[in-house]
Protein backbone atom coordinates (compact mmCIF):
# COMPACT_ATOMS: atom_id res chain seq x y z
CA UNK A 1 0.00 0.00 0.00
CA UNK A 2 2.86 2.37 0.76
CA UNK A 3 4.43 1.66 -2.64
CA UNK A 4 1.12 2.27 -4.42
CA UNK A 5 0.54 5.53 -2.55
CA UNK A 6 4.03 6.86 -3.27
CA UNK A 7 3.76 5.83 -6.92
CA UNK A 8 0.46 7.65 -7.35
CA UNK A 9 1.74 10.77 -5.59
CA UNK A 10 5.00 11.00 -7.57
CA UNK A 11 3.31 10.14 -10.87
CA UNK A 12 0.64 12.78 -10.38
CA UNK A 13 3.24 15.44 -9.49
CA UNK A 14 5.45 14.68 -12.50
CA UNK A 15 2.45 14.22 -14.79
CA UNK A 16 1.09 17.62 -13.80
CA UNK A 17 4.35 19.46 -14.42
CA UNK A 18 4.87 17.80 -17.80
CA UNK A 19 1.25 18.37 -18.85
CA UNK A 20 1.65 22.11 -18.37
CA UNK A 21 3.92 22.14 -21.41
CA UNK A 22 1.01 20.90 -23.52
CA UNK A 23 -1.42 23.58 -22.33
CA UNK A 24 -0.10 25.80 -25.13
CA UNK A 25 -1.72 23.45 -27.66
CA UNK A 26 -5.14 24.17 -26.14
CA UNK A 27 -4.77 27.85 -25.28
CA UNK A 28 -2.93 29.11 -28.35
CA UNK A 29 -3.44 26.44 -31.00
CA UNK A 30 -7.02 25.33 -30.51
CA UNK A 31 -6.28 21.69 -29.73
CA UNK A 32 -9.43 19.83 -28.56
CA UNK A 33 -9.52 18.79 -24.91
CA UNK A 34 -9.90 15.13 -25.92
CA UNK A 35 -6.64 15.28 -27.88
CA UNK A 36 -4.94 16.95 -24.92
CA UNK A 37 -6.03 14.11 -22.62
CA UNK A 38 -4.70 11.62 -25.17
CA UNK A 39 -1.35 13.41 -25.14
CA UNK A 40 -0.98 13.36 -21.36
CA UNK A 41 -2.15 9.73 -21.16
CA UNK A 42 0.54 8.67 -23.63
CA UNK A 43 3.18 10.27 -21.39
CA UNK A 44 2.22 8.08 -18.42
CA UNK A 45 4.45 5.03 -19.18
CA UNK A 46 7.57 7.20 -19.40
CA UNK A 47 6.80 8.55 -15.90
CA UNK A 48 6.05 5.14 -14.40
CA UNK A 49 9.34 3.69 -15.59
CA UNK A 50 11.15 6.33 -13.52
CA UNK A 51 8.76 6.56 -10.57
CA UNK A 52 8.25 2.86 -9.75
CA UNK A 53 11.85 2.09 -8.63
CA UNK A 54 11.94 5.24 -6.49
CA UNK A 55 8.49 4.51 -5.05
CA UNK A 56 9.42 0.97 -4.06
CA UNK A 57 12.59 2.27 -2.37
CA UNK A 58 10.65 4.90 -0.41
CA UNK A 59 8.01 2.34 0.58
CA UNK A 60 10.60 -0.18 1.84
CA UNK A 61 12.46 2.54 3.69
CA UNK A 62 9.28 3.84 5.32
CA UNK A 63 7.84 0.47 6.38
CA UNK A 64 11.08 -0.99 7.74
CA UNK A 65 11.94 2.24 9.55
CA UNK A 66 8.51 2.27 11.20
CA UNK A 67 8.83 -1.38 12.25
CA UNK A 68 12.31 -0.72 13.63
CA UNK A 69 11.21 2.28 15.67
CA UNK A 70 8.25 0.25 17.02
CA UNK A 71 10.76 -2.46 18.11
CA UNK A 72 9.05 -5.04 15.91
CA UNK A 73 12.27 -5.86 14.08
CA UNK A 74 14.07 -6.45 17.37
CA UNK A 75 11.36 -8.84 18.56
CA UNK A 76 11.43 -10.82 15.31
CA UNK A 77 15.22 -11.11 15.48
CA UNK A 78 15.03 -12.34 19.05
CA UNK A 79 12.47 -14.93 17.90
CA UNK A 80 15.08 -16.34 15.53
CA UNK A 81 14.16 -14.83 12.14
CA UNK A 82 17.10 -14.49 9.79
CA UNK A 83 18.03 -11.40 7.84
CA UNK A 84 16.72 -13.00 4.67
CA UNK A 85 13.38 -13.83 6.32
CA UNK A 86 13.07 -10.23 7.47
CA UNK A 87 13.94 -8.93 4.01
CA UNK A 88 11.79 -11.41 2.04
CA UNK A 89 8.62 -9.22 1.75
CA UNK A 90 10.63 -6.29 0.37
CA UNK A 91 12.52 -8.57 -2.03
CA UNK A 92 9.24 -10.00 -3.35
CA UNK A 93 7.87 -6.48 -3.82
CA UNK A 94 11.02 -5.33 -5.64
CA UNK A 95 10.91 -8.35 -7.98
CA UNK A 96 7.28 -7.70 -8.86
CA UNK A 97 8.00 -4.02 -9.47
CA UNK A 98 11.05 -4.95 -11.58
CA UNK A 99 8.86 -7.14 -13.82
CA UNK A 100 6.39 -4.27 -14.16
CA UNK A 101 9.19 -1.84 -15.09
CA UNK A 102 10.48 -4.31 -17.68
CA UNK A 103 7.01 -4.50 -19.23
CA UNK A 104 6.89 -0.72 -19.35
CA UNK A 105 10.38 -0.13 -20.74
CA UNK A 106 10.35 -2.95 -23.30
CA UNK A 107 6.81 -2.57 -24.62
CA UNK A 108 4.58 0.16 -23.20
CA UNK A 109 7.17 2.94 -23.43
CA UNK A 110 8.04 2.51 -27.14
CA UNK A 111 4.39 1.99 -28.08
CA UNK A 112 3.08 5.02 -26.19
CA UNK A 113 6.00 7.32 -27.02
CA UNK A 114 5.82 6.40 -30.71
CA UNK A 115 2.11 7.24 -30.77
CA UNK A 116 2.80 10.45 -28.84
CA UNK A 117 5.48 11.62 -31.28
CA UNK A 118 3.31 10.72 -34.28
CA UNK A 119 0.42 12.78 -32.89
CA UNK A 120 2.73 15.64 -31.99
CA UNK A 121 4.27 15.63 -35.45
CA UNK A 122 0.83 15.48 -37.05
CA UNK A 123 -0.48 18.45 -35.06
CA UNK A 124 2.66 20.48 -35.67
CA UNK A 125 2.38 19.96 -39.42
CA UNK A 126 -1.38 20.23 -39.69
CA UNK A 127 -1.61 24.03 -39.55
CA UNK A 128 -5.20 24.07 -40.74
CA UNK A 129 -6.50 22.22 -37.64
CA UNK A 130 -4.09 23.40 -34.97
CA UNK A 131 -2.53 26.74 -35.78
CA UNK A 132 -5.14 28.57 -37.80
CA UNK A 133 -8.11 30.02 -35.95
CA UNK A 134 -10.99 31.94 -37.44
CA UNK A 135 -10.67 35.73 -37.29
CA UNK A 136 -7.17 35.64 -35.79
CA UNK A 137 -3.85 36.79 -37.27
CA UNK A 138 -1.57 33.78 -36.72
CA UNK A 139 2.20 34.26 -36.88
CA UNK A 140 3.82 31.03 -38.01
CA UNK A 141 7.11 32.70 -37.19
CA UNK A 142 8.57 36.21 -37.39
CA UNK A 143 8.31 36.15 -41.19
CA UNK A 144 4.91 34.71 -42.15
CA UNK A 145 1.50 35.78 -40.83
CA UNK A 146 -1.78 34.14 -41.86
CA UNK A 147 -5.37 35.33 -41.38
CA UNK A 148 -8.44 33.17 -42.06
CA UNK A 149 -11.99 34.57 -41.97
CA UNK A 150 -13.71 31.19 -41.88
CA UNK A 151 -12.64 27.56 -41.56
CA UNK A 152 -14.97 24.85 -42.84
CA UNK A 153 -15.25 21.31 -41.50
CA UNK A 154 -13.67 19.69 -44.56
CA UNK A 155 -10.46 21.72 -44.15
CA UNK A 156 -11.38 24.41 -46.67
CA UNK A 157 -10.47 28.00 -45.71
CA UNK A 158 -12.41 31.11 -46.72
CA UNK A 159 -11.09 34.68 -46.81
CA UNK A 160 -7.33 34.02 -46.64
CA UNK A 161 -4.63 36.66 -46.15
CA UNK A 162 -0.94 35.71 -46.07
CA UNK A 163 1.90 38.16 -45.44
CA UNK A 164 5.30 36.75 -46.43
CA UNK A 165 8.34 38.69 -45.18
CA UNK A 166 10.99 36.03 -45.75
CA UNK A 167 12.60 38.38 -48.25
CA UNK A 168 12.83 41.60 -46.23
CA UNK A 169 13.54 43.65 -49.35
CA UNK A 170 10.42 42.41 -51.14
CA UNK A 171 7.61 41.63 -48.67
CA UNK A 172 4.59 39.99 -50.30
CA UNK A 173 0.94 40.07 -49.29
CA UNK A 174 -1.52 37.59 -50.82
CA UNK A 175 -5.30 37.47 -50.50
CA UNK A 176 -7.65 34.78 -51.78
CA UNK A 177 -11.32 33.92 -51.60
CA UNK A 178 -10.69 30.32 -50.58
CA UNK A 179 -7.94 27.77 -50.19
CA UNK A 180 -6.46 25.14 -47.89
CA UNK A 181 -3.33 24.19 -46.00
CA UNK A 182 -2.21 20.74 -47.11
CA UNK A 183 0.65 18.36 -46.35
CA UNK A 184 2.93 17.05 -49.08
CA UNK A 185 6.08 14.98 -49.38
CA UNK A 186 8.09 18.21 -49.29
CA UNK A 187 6.21 19.59 -46.26
CA UNK A 188 3.14 21.78 -45.67
CA UNK A 189 1.99 24.30 -48.27
CA UNK A 190 -0.72 26.93 -48.67
CA UNK A 191 -2.94 26.51 -51.74
CA UNK A 192 -5.05 29.59 -52.59
CA UNK A 193 -7.64 30.16 -55.31
CA UNK A 194 -9.14 33.32 -56.86
CA UNK A 195 -6.93 35.96 -55.30
CA UNK A 196 -4.15 38.46 -55.83
CA UNK A 197 -0.51 38.89 -54.96
CA UNK A 198 0.77 42.33 -53.89
CA UNK A 199 4.42 43.22 -53.70
CA UNK A 200 6.33 46.41 -52.94
CA UNK A 201 9.98 46.84 -53.85
CA UNK A 202 11.55 48.58 -50.83
CA UNK A 203 14.37 50.06 -52.93
CA UNK A 204 12.31 51.57 -55.74
CA UNK A 205 8.96 51.82 -53.95
CA UNK A 206 7.31 50.19 -56.94
CA UNK A 207 4.02 48.43 -56.31
CA UNK A 208 3.03 45.36 -58.34
CA UNK A 209 -0.27 43.49 -58.36
CA UNK A 210 -0.85 40.03 -59.79
CA UNK A 211 -4.24 38.28 -60.03
CA UNK A 212 -4.24 34.50 -59.97
CA UNK A 213 -6.67 31.62 -60.21
CA UNK A 214 -4.44 29.30 -58.19
CA UNK A 215 -1.31 30.00 -56.17
CA UNK A 216 0.85 27.85 -53.85
CA UNK A 217 3.21 28.89 -51.06
CA UNK A 218 5.76 26.37 -49.86
CA UNK A 219 6.22 26.07 -46.07
CA UNK A 220 8.62 23.13 -46.03
CA UNK A 221 10.76 24.68 -43.28
CA UNK A 222 7.84 24.58 -40.85
CA UNK A 223 7.22 20.86 -40.89
CA UNK A 224 8.57 17.48 -41.70
CA UNK A 225 6.77 14.83 -43.62
CA UNK A 226 5.53 12.13 -41.25
CA UNK A 227 6.76 9.29 -43.39
CA UNK A 228 10.35 10.58 -43.31
CA UNK A 229 10.52 11.25 -39.59
CA UNK A 230 13.39 9.52 -37.82
CA UNK A 231 12.35 7.49 -34.79
CA UNK A 232 13.82 8.61 -31.48
CA UNK A 233 15.50 5.97 -29.28
CA UNK A 234 12.54 5.99 -26.85
CA UNK A 235 10.20 5.11 -29.73
CA UNK A 236 12.04 1.91 -30.60
CA UNK A 237 11.72 -1.63 -29.36
CA UNK A 238 14.71 -3.47 -27.96
CA UNK A 239 15.80 -5.28 -31.20
CA UNK A 240 15.71 -1.96 -33.08
CA UNK A 241 18.02 -0.47 -30.44
CA UNK A 242 20.58 -3.24 -30.07
CA UNK A 243 20.76 -3.94 -33.81
CA UNK A 244 20.25 -0.63 -35.72
CA UNK A 245 19.31 -0.79 -39.37
CA UNK A 246 21.54 0.22 -42.26
CA UNK A 247 19.69 3.55 -42.56
CA UNK A 248 22.05 6.52 -42.72
CA UNK A 249 20.57 8.21 -39.66
CA UNK A 250 20.53 4.97 -37.70
CA UNK A 251 24.21 4.49 -38.40
CA UNK A 252 24.92 8.07 -37.43
CA UNK A 253 23.28 7.58 -34.03
CA UNK A 254 24.22 3.91 -33.75
CA UNK A 255 26.00 4.18 -30.40
CA UNK A 256 23.18 6.23 -28.90
CA UNK A 257 20.64 3.58 -29.91
CA UNK A 258 22.76 0.75 -28.50
CA UNK A 259 23.25 2.64 -25.23
CA UNK A 260 19.48 3.11 -24.90
CA UNK A 261 18.95 -0.62 -25.49
CA UNK A 262 21.36 -1.62 -22.72
CA UNK A 263 19.81 1.00 -20.44
CA UNK A 264 16.42 -0.67 -21.00
CA UNK A 265 17.96 -3.97 -19.83
CA UNK A 266 19.84 -2.59 -16.84
CA UNK A 267 17.48 0.15 -15.61
CA UNK A 268 14.64 -2.02 -14.20
CA UNK A 269 17.10 -4.08 -12.12
CA UNK A 270 17.92 -0.99 -10.08
CA UNK A 271 14.52 -1.48 -8.41
CA UNK A 272 15.94 -4.54 -6.62
CA UNK A 273 19.19 -2.73 -5.82
CA UNK A 274 17.36 0.24 -4.30
CA UNK A 275 15.30 -2.09 -2.10
CA UNK A 276 18.45 -3.94 -0.98
CA UNK A 277 20.09 -0.63 -0.08
CA UNK A 278 17.09 0.38 2.04
CA UNK A 279 17.06 -2.95 3.85
CA UNK A 280 20.83 -2.99 4.32
CA UNK A 281 20.67 0.46 5.91
CA UNK A 282 17.89 -0.45 8.38
CA UNK A 283 18.39 -4.16 9.09
CA UNK A 284 22.17 -4.14 9.49
CA UNK A 285 23.65 -2.91 12.75
CA UNK A 286 22.26 -2.60 16.24
CA UNK A 287 19.06 -1.02 17.50
CA UNK A 288 19.33 2.66 18.43
CA UNK A 289 16.59 4.22 20.55
CA UNK A 290 17.60 7.67 19.33
CA UNK A 291 16.30 6.86 15.87
CA UNK A 292 17.53 5.75 12.46
CA UNK A 293 17.82 9.16 10.81
CA UNK A 294 21.46 8.71 9.86
CA UNK A 295 20.85 5.35 8.26
CA UNK A 296 17.84 6.66 6.37
CA UNK A 297 19.86 9.62 5.08
CA UNK A 298 22.74 7.29 4.17
CA UNK A 299 20.36 5.07 2.17
CA UNK A 300 18.91 8.09 0.35
CA UNK A 301 22.42 9.38 -0.41
CA UNK A 302 23.48 5.97 -1.77
CA UNK A 303 20.43 5.71 -4.03
CA UNK A 304 20.89 9.29 -5.27
CA UNK A 305 24.56 8.62 -6.02
CA UNK A 306 23.77 5.34 -7.75
CA UNK A 307 21.05 7.01 -9.84
CA UNK A 308 23.48 9.75 -10.81
CA UNK A 309 26.15 7.21 -11.77
CA UNK A 310 23.59 5.29 -13.84
CA UNK A 311 22.56 8.40 -15.77
CA UNK A 312 26.19 9.44 -16.26
CA UNK A 313 27.13 6.00 -17.61
CA UNK A 314 24.11 6.02 -19.93
CA UNK A 315 25.17 9.38 -21.31
CA UNK A 316 28.78 8.23 -21.64
CA UNK A 317 27.74 4.97 -23.31
CA UNK A 318 25.85 6.94 -25.96
CA UNK A 319 29.24 8.30 -27.06
CA UNK A 320 31.66 5.50 -26.20
CA UNK A 321 30.99 1.75 -26.28
CA UNK A 322 33.52 1.17 -23.51
CA UNK A 323 31.01 2.50 -20.97
CA UNK A 324 28.44 -0.23 -21.76
CA UNK A 325 30.16 -2.94 -19.65
CA UNK A 326 30.49 -0.37 -16.86
CA UNK A 327 26.68 -0.11 -16.74
CA UNK A 328 26.45 -3.80 -15.87
CA UNK A 329 29.50 -3.73 -13.58
CA UNK A 330 27.99 -0.92 -11.50
CA UNK A 331 24.77 -2.87 -11.08
CA UNK A 332 26.59 -6.06 -10.02
CA UNK A 333 28.87 -4.18 -7.62
CA UNK A 334 25.99 -2.32 -5.97
CA UNK A 335 24.00 -5.56 -5.62
CA UNK A 336 26.95 -7.43 -4.13
CA UNK A 337 27.76 -4.76 -1.57
CA UNK A 338 24.11 -4.42 -0.52
CA UNK A 339 23.71 -8.19 -0.07
CA UNK A 340 26.97 -8.42 1.88
CA UNK A 341 25.86 -5.74 4.34
CA UNK A 342 22.32 -7.08 4.56
CA UNK A 343 23.10 -10.77 5.16
CA UNK A 344 25.57 -10.21 7.97
CA UNK A 345 23.36 -11.73 10.65
CA UNK A 346 23.82 -10.42 14.19
CA UNK A 347 24.23 -13.23 16.74
CA UNK A 348 21.39 -14.21 19.07
CA UNK A 349 23.08 -12.67 22.10
CA UNK A 350 23.16 -9.28 20.41
CA UNK A 351 19.51 -9.68 19.39
CA UNK A 352 18.51 -10.40 23.00
CA UNK A 353 20.54 -7.41 24.16
CA UNK A 354 18.75 -5.21 21.62
CA UNK A 355 15.41 -6.55 22.85
CA UNK A 356 16.31 -5.66 26.40
CA UNK A 357 17.39 -2.19 25.32
CA UNK A 358 14.18 -1.68 23.36
CA UNK A 359 12.07 -2.82 26.31
CA UNK A 360 13.91 -0.47 28.63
Amino acid sequence: MAAIFVTLALTFAIWLTQSLRLIDYIVNRGLPASSFLTFVALLLPSFLGIVLPIASFVAVLFVYHKMTMDSEMVVMRAAGLSQFQLARPAIILSILVTLAVYAISLYLLPVSFRHFKDLQNSFRNDFSTVLLQEGVFTALNNEITVYVRERLGDGELRGILVHDNRDAKKPVTMMAQRGALVASAAGPRVVMENGNRQEVDSETGRFSLLYFDRYTIELSEFGEAAQSRWRDPKERFLPELLWPSADRRDQRYRQELIAEGHHRLVGPLYTIVFALIAMAALLAGEFDRRGQARRVLAAIACVAALEGISLALHDLASRNAVAVPAMYATLVLATGLSLYVLLRRPNRRNALAELGEASA
